[in-house]
């Protein structure tokens, strides 16, 4: 690939990570960030589509916009690396984005979501700038995992491979280098603390099982149930009461924190306890002690100790969350706390390795 070999310093790489309601991206020369920027989309501009992909030109043209007012040279992109979305299941790494790929994030199998856009978002803004290739990496239905997890209960039930697989492997990267040790050395538990909540079990650079924070595992999170008690939500699926979607949106979308506190933001309801608001810091205790559990268990994947638990994402952040966390975790290895969203570091990681020709990349299957 012409990109190789080139001056690196005079090259840039755009990140793009769609989320519910705005666009975040950012510009990377070598690993530095030059420009970041998220571009908020109000409800009356998203409700006008009629699905989510349908939002890829808006998008794109609202992103280009803001990098041409803020005069980013549009010339000296030669990457755009996309968040992956939920596609079919691929090892780790990067992968350019072809029709394929397109194709899978427009028509997903697993559910119509707003990380099947950064692909896509990807690859129009590439066809229109001169030098720039699109690229997805470590999207979240990345699969490693050992056979036994796959193992549910019931053969019409396969458990998946569906995690933050991008920021917890940039995190455990992030935590190996700390050490002076490469990830594939290392035995750790990740837990991802955003909207949606998973914790991965990662053995010598592999995630040999992690939650379904996605579709109803592990513990709840400010948008999603977690494992519920089945029986109870089969009885509400035919009690009559509930239509699909309805009970759809209690498992993912109102489900977590939202069901019992009317929000959806973790730094809300961080507000509230502060506030002294005595139920909100309840269910907050809840959680923690729900992802404890699910460490607890996690624990227990590994025949080898487990050399440390990471802790990120936005909820990282909240000195009430981590509180309750660390009342507990310690007992099973060191904790570190690697808080924030590092989604968009995590894609400039990918294209900067592959770029100083570290790492080689993937085909997606056609």
């Amino acid at each position: 690939m012409e990109n190789v070999g080139a001056d690196l310093s005079k090259s840039l790489i755009l990140a793009i990570n769609p989320r519910m309601i705005y666009t975040k991206l950012a510009v990377y020369r070598l690993e530095k960030i030059i420009f970041l920027k998220m571009i908020r989309h109000t409800e009356d501009e998203l409700k006008s589509f009629e699905n989510i992909p349908d939002q890829e030109k808006y998008r794109t043209e609202a992103i280009l916009k803001v990098l041409k007012e803020n005069e980013i040279a549009l010339e000296d992109i030669i990457m755009v690396m996309g968040r992956g979305g939920l596609v079919r299941p691929v090892i780790s790494g990067i992968f350019p984005v072809n029709e394929a790929l397109k194709k899978d994030l427009r028509n997903s199998e697993l559910g119509d979501d707003v990380v099947n856009l950064g692909g896509l978002i990807a690859s129009r803004i590439a066809d229109q700038l001169p030098r720039a290739r699109a690229y997805i990496a470590d999207p979240v239905v990345v699969d490693e995992f050992d056979d036994i997890a796959r193992i549910s209960g019931h053969p019409l039930f396969a458990r998946k491979s569906v995690f933050h697989a991008l920021n917890q492997k940039y995190v455990a990267r992030l935590h190996a280098r700390s050490l002076g040790k490469k990830y594939e050395d290392l035995n750790l538990i990740v837990v991802n603390l955003g909207g949606g909540i998973t914790v991965g079990a990662h053995s010598h650079g592999k995630v040999v099982d992690a939650t379904y924070g996605y579709d109803g595992d592990g513990p709840f999170s400010p948008i999603s149930s977690g494992q519920l008690p089945i029986g109870d939500v089969i009885r509400a699926c035919f009690s009559g009461k509930y239509s699909e979607d309805e009970m759809l949106r209690m498992i993912r979308g109102d489900g977590g924190l939202y069901a019992y506190l009317g929000t959806h933001s973790g730094y809300e309801v961080q507000k509230r306890i502060d506030d002294g608001d005595e139920k909100a810091r309840f269910i907050f205790e809840a959680m923690a002690y729900q992802i404890a559990k699910e460490v607890g268990a996690m624990c227990m994947v590994f025949k080898e100790p487990v050399d440390a638990i990471l802790v990120t994402g936005p909820m990282a952040n909240s000195k009430t969350l981590m509180g309750f966390l660390m009342e507990r975790l310690p007992k099973i290895a060191q904790v570190h706390i690697y808080p924030g969203d590092d989604e968009l570091d995590g894609l400039a990681y990918y294209g900067y390795m592959f770029l100083k020709g570290e790492i080689d990349l993937k085909d997606y299957p056609s």
